[in-house]
């Protein structure tokens, strides 16, 4: 026999390669069964309809401890998900959701959120790291740029929604979040995410909503900080005007 052979039929290289392929099934087996951790079981989106597991089967759930001292399971099938206002478009499994009532609050389609804890985002520290200016004095805006504050946000019919109080910056990546609006004609303030927001030097333009929706945009518990599941409402609500803010934007392009 050559060497390394064990047999006339089996030698050594054939037995690691084997074990190779063995391990790499395994592997892909591990990978997919973690890939459940999140998503799984699936919603049909029918009344007491199926919860669809796929394969491998949901795993047993896993405690995760974060920096804050904080634990959460995953996957966690007790853990409470985001409410929607909508019905199916047509009879069929998988059919899309259209919104019922106010469609810009209905949490359906662009306009969807998920259920993130109600607790601020925090530095390393333990401090809120989304904070207006007026907290974070040591901040400020360039001076190179324009500085929105006391200039006009409009919507996007051109109808002056309001105006530009103070700036929520973010103290860990050192850019700016969103811009605080005083609305026109009331003492309400809402925050406009900077990613929804177009700077120039006569006001701040908004496309995603119109003037007059500024004020259904949701509400943060303080003044002062906004938490996880605040910035989720908030950027929903925006996001849900790119399709539903008019009824044409929900037409067919061509």
């Amino acid at each position: 026999m050559e060497t390394g052979a064990i047999t006339q039929y089996i030698d050594v290289a054939q037995i690691v390669l084997y074990m190779f392929w063995a391990f790499f099934a395994g592997l892909i087996y591990y990978l997919l069964r973690e890939n459940h951790r999140e998503g799984y079981p699936m919603d049909s989106g029918r009344e007491n309809g199926p919860k669809i597991e796929g394969w491998p089967p949901v795993p047993e759930p896993k405690t995760f401890k974060t920096q804050d001292g904080h634990t959460y399971l995953s996957p966690d099938l007790a853990r409470p998900d985001g409410t929607y206002s909508g019905q199916p478009t047509h009879g069929w499994n998988g059919a899309p959701l259209e919104p019922v009532g106010d469609p810009l609050l209905a949490g359906v389609g662009p306009g969807a959120w998920a259920m993130r804890a109600d607790i601020p985002d925090a530095d390393p520290h333990g401090h809120p790291k989304i904070v207006p200016l007026r907290v974070a004095a040591d901040h400020s805006v360039a001076q190179q740029d324009v500085d929105p504050r006391g200039l006009p946000v409009w919507g996007a019919d051109k109808v002056v929604a309001g105006t530009v109080v103070d700036l929520w910056v973010d103290r860990m990546e050192m850019m700016f979040r969103y811009a605080e609006v005083q609305l026109a004609g009331s003492d309400k303030r809402v925050l406009l995410p900077m990613t929804f927001a177009r700077i120039k030097k006569d006001g701040t333009h908004v496309q995603a909503i119109l003037g007059h929706q500024f004020v259904n945009v949701p509400q943060t518990k303080s003044n002062e900080q906004i938490t996880l599941l605040e910035e989720e409402k908030i950027t929903a609500y925006y996001g849900a005007g790119t399709l539903y803010a008019t009824p044409e934007r929900q037409e067919p392009i061509i």
